[in-house]
């Protein structure tokens, strides 16, 4: 098989991960948070998750290689790892979230609460998604990122 067809099948293989990853663990997440923190009712929370599955379709991958890079900056102890994976995921996902809140019919109460409760979650959750995305890219064949600047040529 030629490296270019590989190289095709490989960039699939993580389009696929990074975005199935992000849908299971984002979702979940969203729904507590939009519910119970944010207190919006049902069907807000049923859109809400509709648009973000959109969203995450299209914002998957790029994360990944978002979060990839960052964590470059990362050094090998465990403070800096959490660190680093939980600004990666805060800088990228709570401007996109208050976006969907908005878009959703949440009110300028519900989108701020929304915003500091998905940061809240987001900064401490942002090592354990790590962790997931990285757990999915092994199911997918795929090495765990992270491990340096990504890189143009790769």
């Amino acid at each position: 098989m030629s490296s270019s067809t590989e190289g095709r099948r490989d960039r699939w293989r993580s389009f696929a991960a990074d975005t199935l990853a992000l849908i299971i663990f984002f979702t979940v997440t969203g729904i507590l948070n939009e519910r119970y923190i944010a207190g919006m009712g049902w069907d807000q929370v049923l859109h809400a998750r509709m648009l973000g599955a959109g969203l995450m379709v299209l914002s998957g991958r790029p994360y990944g290689l978002w979060r990839d890079w960052i964590m470059g900056f990362a050094s090998a102890s465990r403070r800096s790892q959490l660190l680093w994976d939980s600004l990666a995921l805060v800088s990228f996902q709570v401007p996109i979230y208050a976006g969907i809140l908005a878009i959703s019919g949440a009110n300028a109460a519900e989108v701020l609460h929304g915003t500091v409760g998905v940061t809240v979650i987001m900064l401490t959750l942002g090592r354990p998604y790590g962790a997931f995305l990285n757990f999915v890219r092994a199911r997918f064949g795929l090495p765990a990122g992270g491990d340096k600047p990504m890189s143009l040529n790769s």
